[in-house]
């Protein structure tokens, strides 16, 4: 019906256009114009003549089908979005296109000359520094203590001494003899020994350490330190009477001389010289030869009272008497439990240690730390030779009753060393012990606390390994336990539970006299446990807040032990405890990420009512 409209309107149009055009005019032509028109600019034609809707035309009457409302057949049928058309004749309607324009450039200046940069300034001092003489940029061998900051100083001022360690290497290479015996280690080489630093002999003051501002403190009079041991071998070369009687002053005095032909780029041979690490080893453990493991043995214990207690990577445990005896292989070329044996002079860091730490048992009178939560030492012996057969016996039985991780020791060759630690009996390993209740567990932690508190105050103390098998508990009638931080003597509820710390093997201490630690970046693989494991993140977050700079002064690896410990006390053991008990736990742990060292968690509120003030 639509379609048939639409015709008849299309031939109606037709008609009409026939009609009004005058007889001979040619047909008018269409064009097509494509742009959108707006419907208030259509101007309707004047001269077009007007349709009325109901009129008639001049040929005739028709009656028209249009829309009563429609003005011209020009209107616009432009629609939203669709070309407009619009139908009118002989017009062009193209739209004009404008030429684009050139970019104009930019008018020249009028008769200015360029002027090229001048850089006569620069030139002038670059020739004046290429002039000027720089000072030397290291001391003189024959004043080593006399350029500062650049500037040569007056003659006045006091020469440091130096380095012990260098003056060690001075006196062997003066000596040109060795009392080590047959089959230790090669000597280390100069640039070896130079690796330990030269400190300033600053006092400690009782404050906060940071690894930026480390010190030195005074020498104090130690059980043993490396100075002493020093002392000791210096005497005892003076009693040799193939010195062709050059005595140690004599020695001294040319040190200096010595020091001006010295490189730190040159490894000289230490072959045949009298003092190296195993020597020093000796001489800390009061011997001039090593003993065998039989006599050290039978000079404790009759060999029906040894048993096998622990073990670790670098060595075995084992109960001789009352005692304990930690023995440590070193120098070997055969690889211990997968391991490369230790160095003399790694094992001679952890004897000084180890003597150290016993002063602080408060056993040389008045003290301003003491205390006795880290395992007394009691003996310290250098053996060489088999395992002894008690040994042996004693360590298969513990093999067959818990299945030894370690190597069986009848491996070891007959030259074999051996350090031996012979300590106080500290009890059962956190791991194996079985705590009662909270009450327990809270003194483990503050005993411990309070342990690492005194030792950095004292020391600057580092344990950097105190996983849960290096802390030994027992039981004892005692209900308190004294400790004195800083002078001040405070006492702490036990509850029964004596506290032990045991392992020094990574530990780092400043004992006055020298900066013993281990460098753990030689051992990457210390960092490669399972990620999830405590014992493991926490190496990682130690390496993390040392930046690998294992020689300073880091007190937030003992927080990060601690952490550790409470995560043990919430996730491995169990013991009498409530929920209330487990949100105390667990506040404590978030609490320590705020402090610095073990002295400032000394302080937290979860140790208040255990402290009593002496």
């Amino acid at each position: 019906m639509a379609s048939q409209i639409g015709d008849l309107w299309a031939k109606l149009v037709e008609e009409e256009a026939e009609n009004q055009r005058p007889v001979g005019l040619p047909e008018p032509e269409i064009a097509v114009i494509y742009q959108r028109q707006k419907a208030d600019l259509i101007i309707p034609q004047k001269n077009a003549p007007r349709r009325q809707s109901n009129s008639s035309s001049e040929n005739g009457n028709r009656k028209s089908l249009a829309p009563v409302k429609r003005v011209s057949w020009n209107r616009s049928l432009s629609t939203r979005g669709r070309t407009s058309i619009a139908a009118t004749g002989f017009v062009d309607h193209q739209p004009q296109q404008r030429k684009p324009r050139r970019n104009a450039k930019p008018p020249l200046p009028k008769k200015k000359a360029v002027q090229l940069p001048n850089y006569d300034k620069e030139k002038a001092y670059f020739e004046e520094v290429d002039a000027f003489e720089l000072l030397e940029e290291s001391p003189s061998p024959k004043k080593p203590g006399t350029w500062k900051m650049g500037a040569q100083v007056d003659d006045d001022v006091v020469i440091p001494y130096l380095s012990s360690v260098l003056q060690k290497w001075l006196i062997s290479k003066k000596l040109n003899q060795s009392y080590a015996f047959r089959g230790s280690l090669s000597r280390c080489s100069l640039s070896k020994i130079l690796e330990t630093p030269v400190l300033d002999h600053d006092p400690i003051s009782h404050r906060s350490f940071s690894s930026s501002t480390t010190k030195t403190p005074h020498y104090q009079e130690l059980p043993l330190s490396l100075y002493s041991i020093q002392q000791m071998f210096n005497s005892s070369l003076n009693d040799k009477q193939h010195l062709s009687g050059m005595s140690i002053q004599e020695i001294d005095e040319d040190i200096e001389v010595a020091v001006g032909k010295l490189s730190l780029t040159s490894r000289p041979s230490m072959a045949g010289h009298g003092w190296d690490s195993f020597s020093a080893l000796l001489t800390a453990c009061g011997q001039t030869v090593p003993s065998t493991l039989t006599d050290m043995l039978l000079s404790y214990c009759d060999r029906e009272n040894i048993t096998k207690v622990g073990e670790g990577t670098y060595g075995e445990a084992f109960k001789v008497g009352n005692n304990v005896c930690k023995i440590v292989p070193f120098g070997g070329d055969l690889r211990v439990n997968g391991e490369v044996q230790k160095k003399p002079e790694e094992l001679l860091e952890e004897v000084v240690l180890s003597c150290t730490l016993n002063h602080l048992r408060g056993i040389d009178g008045e003290v301003s730390n003491a205390c006795t939560t880290f395992i007394k030492t009691i003996d310290l012996r250098v053996c060489q030779g088999y395992y002894d057969a008690a040994l042996i016996c004693a360590w298969e039985d513990w093999d067959t009753k818990h299945s030894s991780e370690n190597d069986h020791p009848k491996e070891f060759p007959a030259d074999q060393c051996f350090v031996i630690f012979v300590q106080e009996h500290g009890g059962r390993d956190l791991e194996s012990f079985v705590l009662s209740n909270f009450d327990e567990a809270r003194s483990l932690l503050v005993q411990v606390t309070l342990a690492l508190a005194v030792a950095e105050a004292a020391y600057e103390f580092e344990h950097r390994d105190l996983h849960w098998g290096n802390i030994l508990l027992s039981r004892k009638d005692s209900r308190t336990l004294q400790f004195t931080l800083e002078g001040k003597k405070i006492q702490v509820k036990t509850f029964g539970l004596l506290v032990s710390i045991i392992d020094f093997t990574l530990s780092r201490m400043n004992t006055g006299e020298d900066i013993l630690f281990l460098d753990l970046s030689s051992d990457p693989e210390i960092f490669e446990g399972p990620k999830g494991d405590k014992q493991a993140d926490t190496y990682r977050k130690m390496r993390d807040v040392t930046d690998e700079c294992w020689e300073g002064s880091f007190p937030k690896t003992n927080v990060l032990w601690l952490q550790y410990l409470v995560d043990i006390l919430l996730l491995k053991k169990s013991y009498e405890r409530t929920s209330k008990n487990e949100r105390e736990l667990r506040s404590l742990k978030k609490r320590l990420n705020n402090y610095g060292s073990a002295k400032e968690a000394a302080s937290d509120a979860f140790f208040t009512d255990l402290l009593v003030d002496g």
